[in-house]
């Protein structure tokens, strides 16, 4: 076992000197992130919320957006279901309110699509791709090509955040009477996760407050007031245990998720 522990301390050690070695969507169960309209009309709250639910066995996470006009009773709401591994953030379902008329819009994915990579960077490219159905207008297919443009200074009501990577999305949306396109795009802060989005219609939404900048950061487990190679040791002699300490992303198991957290935050 120290065998072991020692490999997995040495690669994790490499791992954290990795210049793009930046986690862009913390997904720590009770993360929430409030976004409002620089225009004061609209507020957009992103909460990441446990559930009973598996998925082959594995568990999963929803992450809950819910779009409020402010003075109004019109809330909407839409949650992703996902799980995170090496290969990423990695979607399963998303469930849309998409207003009275159209009703809501299930789309499920069987295998799961990459929602975030595992190492986001400039000039990096995913798909998504599903199907679903809709009131009025019935069959609908969604496609969004997503790609890291650029590497941005955000500044917000809540902070300035630095080298925030601006991602575009660009959706086509196909129904029997005909195809639509649009492009949005959302920074995300290292580290941090959504400071920024602006919509189709361009909307700017701006980060107010988010339980992160009131919270320490939990990767210094043995409270030395240093992310160290003791935090990652601490870790390792737990590996495969459910040990909360060492379980940093509060995910019910010590793995390489921890280690990995531990080493892109060596230093703080």
């Amino acid at each position: 076992m120290i065998r072991n522990t020692v490999l997995l301390v040495a690669l994790l050690c490499a791992f954290a000197n990795m210049a793009d070695a930046q986690n862009y969507y913390p997904a720590d169960i009770g993360n929430t992130w409030v976004l409002e309209s620089t225009d004061g009309a609209e507020r957009t709250t992103y909460t990441i919320e446990a559930t009973d639910e598996s998925v082959n066995g594995e568990q999963v996470r929803i992450l809950e957006i819910t779009t409020e006009v402010l003075g109004t009773s019109t809330v909407r709401t839409s949650t992703f279901l996902f799980q995170v591994d090496e290969k990423g953030m990695k979607l399963h379902r998303i469930v849309a309110e998409l207003g009275d008329a159209f009703g809501v819009a299930r789309v499920e994915f069987s295998p799961p699509t990459i929602f975030f990579p595992p190492m986001l960077q400039l000039g990096e490219i995913w798909e998504t791709q599903g199907e679903t159905e809709a009131n009025l207008v019935g069959a609908v297919t969604i496609s969004s090509v997503n790609e890291v443009v650029a590497v941005e200074d955000v500044v917000t009501p809540a902070g300035t955040f630095e080298n925030c990577l601006k991602i575009r999305a660009r959706t086509k949306t196909t129904i029997a009477l005909g195809t639509s396109r649009s492009t949005s795009y959302q920074w995300l802060a290292p580290n941090f996760g959504p400071v920024k989005f602006e919509t189709d219609q361009d909307i700017v939404f701006e980060l107010v407050r988010s339980n992160l900048l009131a919270t320490e950061i939990p990767y210094d487990v043995n409270a030395d007031d240093a992310v160290n190679i003791l935090d990652l040791v601490f870790v390792a002699s737990r590996f495969g245990q459910t040990d909360p300490k060492a379980d940093v992303n509060a995910d019910g198991t010590v793995n390489i998720l921890d280690l990995t957290l531990i080493a892109q935050n060596f230093g703080n």
